[in-house]
C-alpha cells in the first residue's frame, strides 16, 4: 500500500519545528498526583503542570480524568527532570484573547454589564478581561451632556450606568498590555449610514433638546440621530445665555448646515 503524503508532511513539519517557550500545545493527561499533572505531548515530549501553575489552574483541573486532552502553554523547555513546564492558566488566557480578537475582526456586537466608572468612562469585563468604554464612545443617547464639562458631574452622570447592560463592540485590544477598549456608538454607525442618506444640508427638521453644555445644545432628530447646535448658531441677545433661550426637553425646528459622518450640525438662524 502506498504511503499517504499528507500525514508524512505533517510529521516532518513537527520534527523540523521543535517546541518552544510560549507555544500552545495539546496534551493527554497520563498521570496526576497531589501537586502536579503530567501530559503526553506526543513528539514534543512529556509536559508537567506543577507548583504555582498547578495552584493557579486548580479549579480548571478539578474533575479532569486520565486520558482527557487539555491545552497548555510551554513556559520552560525543560525542568531538572527533563519535562516541559506548562501553564494551563496562560493557555486559557491566550485562548480568551484570541476569541476577543475574533470578535473585533468580525465586528461582533455583544452585551456587557457596567461595573465601575471613572471620569474618562465606564469599566467592565469581557470574558474576565478588564475592559474600558470611553465617554467619547457612548451612544448619543447615553453621552453625559454636562454643562462646563465638570469632571465631578460627568462621573455622577456615568454612575447611572453601573449594573446596567450596554451593547458594545471591541475597537482596540493589546494582550501584552492587557488593554481592551470598547465602543457603544461604533455599532450604531452601520445603521446610521443608511439613515443619513435621507438628510440633506439646508433641510428644516424638528427635534428635541436632550442636553445643553458650554459648547452647544444636543438636539435629537430621531432615535439614534442627534445633531449639535453651536452657541454661534443660536440667536440670542447680548445679555442672554443659552439656558435662557433653550430648555432640555423643548421641541424646536432647526436647519441642517453640515453633515459630517453620522453627526448633524444645526442652526436656529434663519
Amino acid at each position: 500500500m502506498p504511503i499517504k503524503l499528507k500525514p508524512l508532511r505533517k510529521i516532518d513539519s513537527e520534527i523540523i519545528s521543535p517546541p518552544k517557550v510560549g507555544e500552545l500545545v495539546k496534551g493527554k493527561i497520563i498521570a496526576t498526583d497531589k501537586n502536579s499533572i503530567f501530559l503526553d505531548l506526543g513528539i514534543k515530549g512529556i509536559g508537567i503542570i506543577y507548583g504555582a501553575e498547578f495552584h493557579k489552574a486548580r479549579s480548571a483541573l478539578r474533575g479532569l480524568d486520565i486520558g482527557e486532552t487539555v491545552s497548555a502553554k510551554i513556559i520552560e523547555m525543560e525542568d531538572k527532570e527533563g519535562y516541559r513546564e506548562l501553564s494551563l492558566a496562560d493557555a486559557a488566557k491566550e485562548a480568551t484573547w484570541e476569541e476577543l480578537r475574533r470578535r473585533k475582526e468580525e465586528k461582533e456586537d455583544f452585551e456587557v454589564r457596567i461595573q465601575k466608572v471613572n471620569k474618562g468612562g465606564l469599566l467592565t469585563e469581557v470574558e474576565n478581561i478588564p475592559a474600558f468604554l470611553p465617554v467619547s464612545h457612548l451612544s448619543p443617547n447615553h453621552y453625559p451632556k454636562v454643562k462646563d464639562s465638570d469632571p465631578a458631574k460627568i462621573v455622577k452622570a456615568l454612575q447611572e450606568f453601573i449594573g446596567k447592560p450596554l451593547k458594545v463592540r471591541i475597537i482596540n485590544l493589546d494582550p501584552r498590555k492587557e488593554k481592551l477598549v470598547l465602543s457603544e456608538k461604533v455599532q450604531l454607525f452601520d445603521k446610521q449610514e443608511d439613515i443619513m442618506k435621507d438628510y440633506k444640508v439646508g433641510e428644516i427638521k424638528e427635534g428635541k433638546i436632550t442636553g445643553i453644555t458650554n459648547f452647544g445644545a444636543f438636539v435629537e432628530i430621531e432615535e439614534g440621530v442627534e445633531g449639535l447646535l453651536y452657541p454661534s448658531e443660536i440667536p440670542i441677545v447680548k445679555e442672554e445665555k443659552m439656558e435662557d433661550v433653550l430648555k432640555v426637553g423643548q421641541k424646536i425646528k432647526v436647519k441642517i448646515i453640515e453633515i459630517n459622518g453620522n453627526r448633524l450640525y444645526l442652526s436656529l438662524k434663519k
